[in-house]
């Protein structure tokens, strides 16, 4: 019997085997073939005999076929083509019973890192126990095979009631069974997983195994991306979102090129003196016709596309222009911070690209802050991100680490990578000046700055309450929507004239009422 018919006999057998799986089965049988003599005679007790075998099969005797079953064997791993196959067999063994089948694909985030730290023979005997958590979670009808390194690919048998709530469920309990940690190379390991997930009862009623498999990878690229650990169903708005995707990665290059893609600038304010102590390169693609395309959008087309670091030679040269033109205007802009995410950390020679830049533009290593996400830090210990960012700072560049709270990094990497400045995320401002808990909080991460001698910028501002209270409690600047919210180069000059002005005139009348 060949697998697809295998599948389409499975819509038979899964409804029956529920019914009479157990050993209830053994006696019903010899039952069966008496009734069929006493009724029908020696023919009828013949057929019975000839049938018997066929319903010890359906009732859950025979084993299936090695391939797509839950048998250990080269059917473990599968390419794309025999995914689609089997996702096509699934789908038409579903119609063919008035069942509704699902496929769902895991990504199994810390196997490259158990490779890397234990070796490739520990990151395998994990791949192995995955595969069989993957099993175990699953019924015995189901099929879970491997389609690469860290992806796993499920097609559920029919089923009368597969629909969203059991979908999820079934996706959380595999996801719990696959992240419990293992000892594996005498050390627990640990493993996230990503699952994206698609029903057939969700797609139009022609629909083919192939689009059930694009959907559910639809499903997990969105999961990935919203990870880790996070848990998507596919929708026909994610189908259109992915559409938006595919179409940016198509114009991406040309944005960058024709300089569509520009930083626009956010002002930073010393809470003691109130005047502008930086601003903040960000980011923004000024679609000629979507309009402004906001910038997780773009910015996870890049990453996909590999092209974030000739993104940051782009912002780079853009805010260094932009910090020499302010100067020529007379404008105070101490500092302009570009932020670099991993990929570009990574570039070998990004600290001799930086000084040849700065060199350029006649601007000391000063003018230039680096912000570099805690994460980054956490991640990378030692090799090339942890030479760069060290390098750096030993040129003079400050070295800001963002979003501060929501990593791990360590007081001694405070140290060892000479951090100038902690970005404060704003899950510590928002509401602090209404809510206690947050005070305390934020208070906590300031003294351990001032004890450290680390300056301090607090993110996400968005009310004078929270200003105020900001710099009561000896936060050294804030920057927010509360603010000013980002904008162009050229309009940065008026808003920084208007600022200076506001400030002059709240100082004036501070002095002629005391």
């Amino acid at each position: 019997m060949t697998v697809r018919q295998w599948s389409r006999f499975s819509a038979l057998r899964a409804p029956v085997q529920r019914a009479l799986h157990g050993p209830h089965v053994l006696a019903f049988i010899p039952a069966l073939a008496l009734a069929a003599f006493w009724i029908g005679g020696e023919a009828l007790l013949v057929a019975a005999a000839l049938g018997a075998p066929l319903l010890y099969m359906i009732a859950g005797g025979a084993p299936p076929p090695a391939q797509g079953s839950m048998a250990a064997g080269p059917g473990d791993i599968v390419n794309t083509i025999t995914a689609t196959n089997l996702a096509q067999a699934a789908v038409e063994s579903a119609r063919d019973a008035t069942l509704t089948t699902a496929c769902l694909l895991v990504e199994v985030d810390g196997l490259t890192e158990i490779g890397q730290r234990a070796g490739e023979n520990a990151a395998d005997a994990f791949r192995d126990l995955t595969l069989s958590r993957l099993r175990n979670a699953l019924r015995r009808d189901d099929t879970a095979v491997r389609m690469g390194d860290a992806r796993y690919l499920v097609l559920l048998a029919p089923s009368l009631r597969l629909d969203l709530e059991a979908l999820l469920h079934l996706s959380t309990r595999i996801q719990n069974a696959l992240e419990e940690p293992a000892p594996i190379d005498n050390a627990m390991r640990y493993l996230a997983a990503s699952i994206g997930f698609c029903g057939s009862a969700r797609l139009k009623e022609a629909a083919t195994g192939k689009q059930m498999l694009e959907a559910a990878q639809i499903a997990l690229t969105e999961a990935i991306a919203n990870g880790p650990s996070a848990i998507r169903s596919w929708s026909e708005n994610m189908r259109s979102a992915h559409k938006q995707q595919k179409s940016l990665q198509s114009e991406i290059q040309r944005a960058l090129s024709n300089g569509q893609i520009q930083p626009w600038y956010q002002p930073q304010i010393c809470t003691s003196t109130g005047r502008i102590s930086g601003v903040e390169a960000l980011a923004r693609w000024i679609h000629p016709e979507r309009g402004i395309v906001p910038p997780a959008q773009f910015l996870r087309v890049l990453a996909e596309s590999g092209k974030m670091q000739q993104l940051s030679e782009v912002i780079l040269q853009h805010a260094l222009t932009a910090l020499r033109s302010w100067d020529q205007a007379g404008l105070d802009v101490p500092r302009v911070s570009v932020n670099f995410a991993d990929a570009e950390l990574r570039d070998p020679k990004l600290v001799q690209r930086i000084q040849w830049e700065l060199d350029r533009f006649g601007l000391t290593a000063q003018r230039l802050g680096i912000e570099v996400l805690e994460t980054v830090i956490a991640a990378s210990p030692e090799g090339i991100v942890a030479r760069n960012i060290v390098e750096l700072g030993k040129i003079g560049c400050q070295i800001d680490l963002d979003d501060f709270g929501t990593g791990h990094a360590s007081i001694t990497s405070l140290r060892r990578f000479t951090v100038h400045r902690l970005k404060i995320d704003r899950s510590f401002v928002t509401r602090v000046d209404r809510d206690e808990d947050q005070q305390r909080m934020l208070a906590a991460v300031l003294g351990m700055a001032d004890r450290l001698g680390l300056e301090t910028l607090a993110e996400g501002v968005e009310s004078v309450g929270e200003h105020a209270l900001l710099a009561q409690l000896g936060c050294d600047h804030v920057q927010g929507f509360g603010i000013a919210r980002p904008m162009r180069a050229d309009q940065m000059v008026d808003w920084a004239q208007e600022h200076a002005a506001r400030i002059a005139g709240a100082q004036k009348l501070g002095r002629s009422t005391g």
